[in-house]
């Protein structure tokens, strides 16, 4: 098979290709940012440049089925959010190339944090009471003083999120223009992620993890599998109410009595995606040929070595769990290294230090830099 896996700037780009291509296929990258964490590997074939599906979405989709012809491909595989441009433009894909990714509204209506809920409500898990709001004052109005939480209806890596565990102040500052808004009662307990891969509606691969180490509160750096009762239950149960075919993950909290909460879906790839070994038959579960459900074969920590050694190390040192640290570190493998190959974690450096080039000159953060030109965030997409 002649897989092109998009999204070549993420760590689980380079993950798809490695075990793709382990497996016997032949693996293509494109993205329409330089991507050499993925490029630099060697189970990638050849790499592509691709326009700015936010920004010009239809060369995107024209330059995507021009590559699709000339070399081939079977398989799309998407693994960010470009999944959203591909799903909605895939009228202008060669027909007999297979793009493994839901249909568009069905996407707009998971990626949504509001709508997502309403779905997922008679599925097995308890739904944190919500509202769409588009101001501050409503959000107050709403909470009651109740302990909140603000974020904007389409966003990503936690990004604008506002916790406010003890109610909201009188004087909460007032809203960014990022949308509208959903304010969600705020629940406490323990804060796992599952990913999985559905095929029409059935599970075809599914971990569950813990975030252990984060920046701040946004990305995690460390995933740690686990597993709790009612989590797989509940998605066997989502993905075949919607019949979903794709990748799709989810955000949990456990709370003291074991009862779980889904929080929101990202129908797309996570970093549970590396805690599968490379000859996982996750392939053949995108496939729909698995002929069964996969899971991990080995159920070891993964993390990015070079964050956990500076930001999570001083995490530690400040709040005195320097013993931990070290016994988690210890458990883990690093994401990026595997059989001695250094390149992909020397691109992934090359890599982020165009994001900061990008961010300096779009006067914006690292990570709206290095995200901009693939989110979506509701707005209309030209067909």
């Amino acid at each position: 098979m002649r897989v092109l896996v998009l999204g070549g700037r993420a760590p689980v780009a380079l993950d798809h290709a490695r075990r793709f291509a382990a497996q016997g296929s032949t693996v293509y990258v494109a993205d329409s940012v330089p991507c050499r964490i993925t490029s630099y590997g060697r189970a990638v074939a050849e790499t592509f440049r691709l326009p700015p599906p936010r920004f010009s979405a239809d060369q995107f989709a024209k330059e995507l089925a021009r590559i699709i012809r000339q070399r081939h491909i079977d398989l799309v595989l998407p693994t960010c959010e470009e999944v959203f441009y591909v799903s909605r433009l895939r009228h202008y894909l060669p027909s007999q190339c297979s793009v493994f990714a839901a249909p568009f509204e069905q996407l707009k209506e998971l990626h949504s944090k509001l709508r997502f809920l309403k779905l997922a409500a008679d599925c097995g898990a308890d739904i944190p009471a919500s509202a769409c709001v588009t101001n501050i004052r409503e959000a107050i109005a709403w909470s009651e003083g109740r302990p909140v939480v603000l974020k904007p209806e389409f966003s990503r890596f936690g990004v604008y999120v506002r916790l406010y565990p003890d109610g909201m102040p009188a004087n909460s500052a007032e809203l960014i223009q990022a949308g509208n808004w959903v304010v969600q009662d705020f629940c406490t307990g323990r804060e796992i992620c599952s990913y999985s891969v559905a095929v029409a509606g059935v599970v075809t691969a599914h971990v569950e993890y813990e975030p252990r180490y984060r920046i701040a509160r946004s990305s995690s750096f460390y995933f740690d599998p686990c597993s709790a009762p009612g989590v797989r239950d509940f998605i066997d149960r989502f993905v075949r109410k919607t019949s979903f075919t794709g990748q799709i993950s989810f955000d949990w909290i456990i709370g003291r009595d074991d009862r779980i909460s889904v929080l929101e879906c990202n129908p797309r790839a996570i970093s549970g995606l590396h805690l599968f070994d490379t000859l996982d038959p996750l392939p053949a579960a995108i496939s729909g040929e698995a002929g069964r459900c996969v899971t991990p074969r080995h159920g070891k920590p993964k993390m990015h070595s070079a964050v956990m050694l500076s930001v999570g190390l001083f995490a530690a040192i400040r709040t005195r769990r320097l013993g931990e640290w070290l016994g988690d570190w210890r458990r883990a493998s690093d994401v990026l290294l595997d059989k001695g190959e250094i390149a992909p974690t020397l691109g992934g450096l090359l890599d982020m230090a165009s994001h900061s080039l990008r961010a300096l000159s779009q006067n914006c953060s690292v990570r709206e830099a290095s995200t901009r030109d693939i989110e979506w965030d509701g707005q209309e997409v030209p067909l």
